[in-house]
């Protein structure tokens, strides 16, 4: 269970040190990585979704046996924005560093893939 509750942690952190900067940064991101944001409601969107993901990894970290059902669709969030950014860059229409992004998520469904497995037999009233 200290594996789980680690690696829920450390994604909890990651996520809210990654994308709560977002906020503030549209015009840098327009401007580092044009075109301009036409969409804001996707741009911003985005953000509010996954730092809602940053929420529900902190239930798990707090109590990993008790949600360890949310750890599949957590895993399911981590694939879908990893999956995405690697078949992007595959395709030549992704910069390597949101490939790193990417990979960073990838290896947390993995991580969260492992709590999930270690996890299993285990009850909440368990010592």
């Amino acid at each position: 269970m200290k594996f789980a509750r680690r690696v829920f942690l450390l994604a909890a952190i990651y996520g809210v040190l990654a994308l709560l900067p977002m906020y503030f940064r549209e015009a840098v991101v327009a401007r580092d990585q044009p075109p301009a944001i036409t969409h804001p409601e996707y741009y911003y969107g985005f953000i509010g979704v996954a730092l809602a993901w940053q929420l529900a990894f902190l239930l798990l970290w707090r109590d990993p046996l008790r949600h360890r059902p949310l750890m599949l669709p957590a895993t399911l969030e981590k694939v879908a924005f990893g999956g995405a950014m690697l078949v992007l860059y595959l395709q030549q229409r992704l910069s390597p560093l949101m490939l790193a992004a990417g990979a960073m998520d990838l290896l947390f469904a993995t991580l969260f893939v492992l709590a999930w497995w270690r996890t299993r037999g285990m009850t909440p009233w368990a010592p």
